[in-house]
This record gives C-alpha cells, sequence and structure tokens, in this order.
C-alpha cells in the first residue's frame, strides 16, 4: 500500500511539473514546420521569340516605261548603287526585245514567240506560263489583278490581238481579235486600257470586259505605247505626225507634223512631248498646242523612247540614244546637248534612269551600259543585253538581255570585301590628292618662271 502511494504521489508530481513548463511557453509562437525533402517546382521556361514575318513585297512596275506619262525614269533608295552581282539568271524560249514589268513579287514577261511568262523575283522560278500567239513585240501591263497582252500575230491569219489573264494564276479573262496587227505596249488608266494598232487605230477598251468604248483613226501605223498626261493621250504613227486626243473620248486636241516616221514611245514631263523619229531628229512639242519647242538632229534614226529626269545643277535633262551609236543627254527646256557618249555600236533600245545611273543597251555589241546622268562616265558596264535593258524594285536591277532575263543585287556594304572596296577608293582618292597637289606645284612653278623672264626681258628693254 505505501509503495502504490509513493507511485501516484510521483506520478502526480511529474504532471504538475509538465503542467508548469507548458505554462512557461508563449501562447501565441507558431510551431516551426517541418523541413520538406521535396524540391521546389522549376521556373517556366521562356518561350522563344517568334521571327517577324517578313514584308510582303507590294513593289509594283506595271508598264513599259514605269509610269503613264513614260518618263521612263525610277527613284530607288539612296543605298542602292553598284557594283552588282547575278542572283539568278533564266532563259527565255525566244528573243526578247521589251524589258518585264512585276508587282507583288512577280515578273511577267513576253518573249517574241508570244509566250507570256510569270516569274518569281526572288529566285527567277517558273510561275506559270501561257502561249497566247505566234508572234509579239511588246511589254505587257498590269491593273487590277490582270495582266494585259498585245499581239502581233494571235495565231489567226496574221491578225493582231489583245488578251487579258488573271495575274495569279494565267488564266484568260476576256480576248479581242484585231483588224490588223499591234506591238503597241498597253496602258492602263483607272478602268480603262489603251494601245495602238498597224492599220492606224488607237483603241480605248473597258479593262474589265475588253468592251471598246472608242477608236481613233491616225495618219499612219502606232507603234509606240500611248502616253496619258493632262488627261490626253499622245503618240506618234508612221505617217510622221505627233499627236493628242482626249482620254475620255478619243476627240482630237493637236496634231503636228515631224519629218520621218514615229516608231518611238512618247514621253511627257511639265508641259512638253518628247518623242524621237526615224529621220534622226528629237522633237520637243507643247502639250497644250502642238507647237514644236525645239528640235536636235542626231546621226541616224531614233527609234528610242526618251527618258526624261531631273538632274542636280541642270534641272530636266532629256536621254535618249541613236543609231548612229552615240547616246544624248539634252537639256529639256532648250534641246542643248548637255554631253554624249560614243557606245561604238547602235543604240536602238530605250534608256531607263535609275536613281543617277542611265543604262541603255548597244545592239551592235550585244551589251549594257550605265553613265552618271550628271557626268555621262560609264559606271556599268555588263556583256549582255540588245534592246531595252533594264527595270528595278530598288533591291534589284532586272537585266534583259537577247534570249535571257538576270537579276542583279548591288553588293552588300558590310564585311570584308566592303571594307577592301572602300580602301582601294581611299587609295584612289590619295594618289588623286597627291597628282593635284603635284599638278599645282608645277603650274606656281611655271607661273614664277614666266614671271621672272617677263621682268629679265623688261629690264633688258630699259637698258637699251
Amino acid at each position: 500500500m505505501i509503495a502504490a502511494a509513493a507511485v501516484i504521489v510521483l506520478l502526480g508530481a511529474g504532471g504538475a511539473a509538465a503542467a508548469y513548463f507548458a505554462f512557461l511557453q508563449p501562447e501565441d509562437e507558431a510551431p516551426v514546420p517541418r523541413a520538406t525533402l521535396e524540391a521546389p517546382d522549376p521556373p517556366e521556361a521562356a518561350l522563344p521569340t517568334p521571327a517577324p514575318k517578313p514584308k510582303p513585297d507590294t513593289f509594283k512596275w506595271r508598264h513599259y516605261g514605269y509610269s503613264v506619262d513614260h518618263r521612263r525614269s525610277f527613284k530607288p533608295p539612296a543605298s542602292f548603287r553598284g557594283p552588282f552581282l547575278p542572283v539568278w539568271k533564266r532563259k527565255a524560249p525566244a528573243l526578247l526585245e521589251f524589258p518585264p514589268v512585276m508587282s507583288n513579287g512577280a515578273l511577267f514577261q513576253l518573249a517574241d514567240n508570244g509566250q507570256l511568262a510569270s516569274l518569281r523575283k526572288k529566285n527567277g522560278k517558273l510561275r506559270w506560263k501561257k502561249k497566247l500567239g505566234r508572234l509579239a513585240a511588246s511589254s505587257p501591263a498590269l491593273g487590277d489583278g490582270r495582266v494585259y497582252v498585245t499581239l502581233l500575230d494571235g495565231g489567226r491569219s496574221g491578225r493582231g490581238r489583245i488578251v487579258a489573264l488573271r495575274q495569279r494564276n494565267g488564266k484568260r479573262r476576256w480576248s479581242r481579235m484585231l483588224p490588223s496587227r499591234s506591238e503597241s505596249s498597253p496602258l492602263v488608266h483607272g478602268r480603262r486600257l489603251y494601245f495602238g494598232s498597224e492599220n492606224g487605230t488607237l483603241y480605248c477598251l473597258d479593262a474589265r470586259t475588253g468592251k471598246v468604248k472608242w477608236t481613233y483613226r491616225a495618219a499612219g501605223a502606232i507603234k509606240g505605247s500611248p502616253t496619258y498626261a493632262h488627261g490626253k493621250l499622245y503618240f506618234g504613227d508612221y505617217g510622221g505626225r505627233v499627236q493628242a486626243v482626249r482620254a475620255r473620248n478619243g476627240r482630237r486636241v493637236w496634231s503636228s507634223a515631224g519629218s520621218g516616221r514615229f516608231y518611238a514611245t512618247a514621253a511627257v514631263a511639265g508641259r512638253r512631248v518628247y518623242i524621237g523619229s526615224t529621220a534622226g531628229r528629237v522633237y520637243a512639242f507643247s502639250t497644250r498646242n502642238g507647237k514644236l519647242r525645239w528640235s536636235h538632229q542626231t546621226g541616224r534614226y531614233v527609234y528610242a523612247s526618251a527618258a526624261i529626269s531631273r538632274v542636280r545643277g541642270w534641272g530636266p535633262t532629256v536621254f535618249v540614244g541613236s543609231y548612229d551609236g552615240r547616246f544624248y543627254a539634252l537639256s529639256a527646256r532648250t534641246g542643248r546637248v548637255r554631253w554624249t557618249y560614243n557606245s561604238g555600236g547602235k543604240i536602238s533600245g530605250s534608256a531607263t534612269v535609275i536613281g543617277r545611273v542611265v543604262y541603255f543597251a548597244d545592239l551592235g555589241h550585244r551589251r549594257t551600259i550605265g553613265l552618271g546622268t550628271k557626268t555621262g562616265r560609264v559606271s556599268f558596264r555588263r556583256s549582255q543585253g540588245a534592246y531595252d535593258p533594264v527595270i528595278s524594285d530598288g533591291k534589284h536591277l532586272y537585266l534583259t538581255g537577247n534570249h535571257t532575263l538576270t537579276a542583279l543585287r548591288p553588293l552588300k556594304p558590310h564585311g570584308k570585301a566592303a571594307r577592301q572596296r572602300a580602301a582601294r577608293r581611299k587609295a584612289a582618292r590619295k594618289r588623286a590628292a597627291r597628282r593635284a597637289h603635284r599638278r599645282a606645284v608645277r603650274k606656281r612653278a611655271a607661273r614664277r618662271a614666266a614671271r621672272k623672264r617677263a621682268a629679265r626681258r623688261q629690264a633688258r628693254a630699259a637698258r637699251r
């Protein structure tokens, strides 16, 4: 009994002690959590930044001569300059007399055998092709998602044809046979289509349906493309006349005579019409009344259409080639010669101004030459070309040869090759500066010697 009582006393004392120590603990202290053995979740991986989508190619060169006024002048970015390297080259099925047109990343080229081909600008690969006739000699025109083509021989007894196709896939939208052949590059303005034919008819068609709006009968065959400016159409004919008719209804505004026949396409700048003739003369007429402003005689006939561009320090300048092998830069205001370049061959096709360089083809030597518009110095030369050589989108030159189309790109402005070119240019400038310094020193020495000789002569004369 005594032992049991002692055990009870000890248990009671232990319980009292535990209660006492529990009383001493702070009531609001949170229990310390146990450390977990699980690893924390890893941070979410950052998603890769998507590459920016390339901008769609929306550039358009819709007509022969670039613009509806046929100035044949295009202003690229300032960084667009040579030297150039070939990107791709494509062989054509027949002779190429006229340059292609382009729109939304595609080129449209008409060969002389009547085949129209659509090519990808970036690599020259074929998108589609259509055989439309047996003979052609013109550039297509683009408008409202369609491509328009004139044919010398549409495949029926040598008669001409005008055809409209869908740009996307070449599907024919409409076609119209003509009473005679046509090599007049079509012109699209608004919803109307204009072109000429060899029986002297100027046509105005509804571009959507091909329905004839009006016709005008000229004095002879109309070979060139009609030119639009100031609400009128300007063109020359094989009857030796340059004419202006209203684009709205085809009524004649004026008709002026010139020597020879007019094969070239007219160019309009300001209030003047510029055109060359087979008699070898380049003419400037008033757009208002057809009055002759000036003319300039070359050595042989002028098939080429003129290009018009504003040159720093000179103003508007006319660039045109002649079959005499010379290329002329003329004042657009007076016809005075700024400079000439002798190619040594024959110039049949038209020139095109890209920035500060005017390009033309030498048919005699089958090459393309680029000259500075201000100086007439050669800045580009390539053994390829015959007629109308060059168009551009500001990123590439597209060079038309006899049977080939070549895309050229400017050399990159950075990298080892660019540094080497810069070093060569710097060394050339230093050499030129040293030569100029030596010439100046020699001139000063010569002037001093001349003064001394003059002084001695005067002294001898005084002694006498």
